[in-house]
């Protein structure tokens, strides 16, 4: 002990004192494995919490191989509302998703199908105008023009001899259950007959039927798909429900009869949508209806003289003053009381 009581001594004194101070400031180091560290729960992710996103599924669609140099990797979003139907060409990067190109089946009043915009021919109508659109944005809708002839059958537009590989993108159903006949195959249909390149099979479609037995082959009905695609399942039950219970169809399919609609319609309907889709799949903004808004405290006038009352938020300050104010009422309050008593 006393050779290194002689050491230390022998130090010069400002070496002592950084010693001292570096032992001073190694108490006010923040301390990373506290206890949270070693806590066995970890937080899932927002979307996770809130369950609105499959990570699992989306890990495997959105993963790229690192020799494609970041190339895009394009998913066909399909999702359904309780009003319509949602596709969207997507592709995702650090930032979040990208859309390259998007159609509602509010769209297809324009392309004369008024009504019905969540049905299975609303949803093929739907993926046949979004392909077509995006392929149109990219200059590939003279390459690839689709199927010509809407019969159900299978198609595959990469079995095709062209020079230019097709666009190509994979289904995203998000948390759908990929049942047999979801309106989501409607979507998928008519984005394959449109041009795109998605990889698929028919055991999904309506129309297939599983082999029964080991050995046997599976059979894919394309009638009884196409029938799907035009309607024919709602117009069985508009019949049925206009014979059986007329009350139940005139509320049921009100906007049908207003539309005059019925079920003889619905095919020559959609087959005509299906035309216009590919003639002019182009997209068009509505236009503004150029109305000023003026406020008066919070009563807002519009010009379409339709009024609002808004509440105008006042700010920190003069909250924590309306707070301060109401406190100071209230112990005046209990003043008075006191001196009441």
């Amino acid at each position: 002990f006393g050779s290194r009581a002689q050491k230390a001594s022998n130090q010069p004194s400002h070496t002592r004192q950084n010693q001292q101070r570096l032992h001073f400031a190694m108490a006010f180091v923040k301390v990373l494995k506290n206890n949270s560290y070693f806590k066995r729960f970890q937080v899932k992710p927002r979307r996770r919490r809130e369950g609105k996103t499959d990570y699992r599924a989306r890990r495997k669609m959105v993963r790229q191989d690192k020799n494609k140099f970041n190339n895009k990797k394009y998913r066909l979003v399909v999702r359904f509302t309780n009003r319509r139907v949602i596709c969207q060409i997507m592709y995702a990067t650090i930032r979040g998703d990208m859309v390259v190109a998007q159609a509602t089946s509010t769209e297809l009043t324009k392309y004369g199908v008024p009504v019905g915009h969540k049905n299975y021919a609303a949803a093929y109508c739907t993926g046949l105008l979004v392909a077509r659109r995006v392929l149109k944005k990219f200059g590939l809708d003279e390459t690839f023009k689709g199927k010509e002839e809407i019969d159900g059958e299978d198609y595959h537009v990469e079995d095709e001899e062209n020079d230019q590989r097709p666009f190509k993108c994979i289904l995203d159903v998000g948390l759908q259950t990929t049942a047999v006949g979801h309106r989501m195959w409607g979507a998928l249909k008519g984005a394959v007959d449109g041009g795109l390149h998605i990889p698929h099979t028919n055991k999904k479609f309506p129309g297939f039927k599983p082999a029964e037995e080991k050995g046997q082959e599976a059979e894919y009905d394309a009638e009884a798909h196409k029938e799907k695609i035009f309607g024919a399942h709602v117009k069985e039950y508009m019949e049925m429900l206009e014979e059986e219970d007329p009350t139940k169809y005139e509320a049921h399919f009100a906007k049908f009869i207003a539309e005059d609609i019925n079920g003889e319609k619905l095919e020559e309907m959609y087959t005509e949508a299906h035309e216009k889709i590919k003639e002019d799949p182009e997209y068009e903004p509505a236009e503004k209806k150029g109305i000023t808004h003026t406020r008066e405290a919070d009563q807002i006038t519009s010009s379409d003289g339709t009024e609002h009352v808004r509440s105008k938020k006042i700010g920190l300050e003069a909250r924590r003053a309306k707070v301060a104010e109401k406190i100071a009422a209230a112990q005046a309050k209990l003043m008075e009381e006191d001196d009441d008593e």
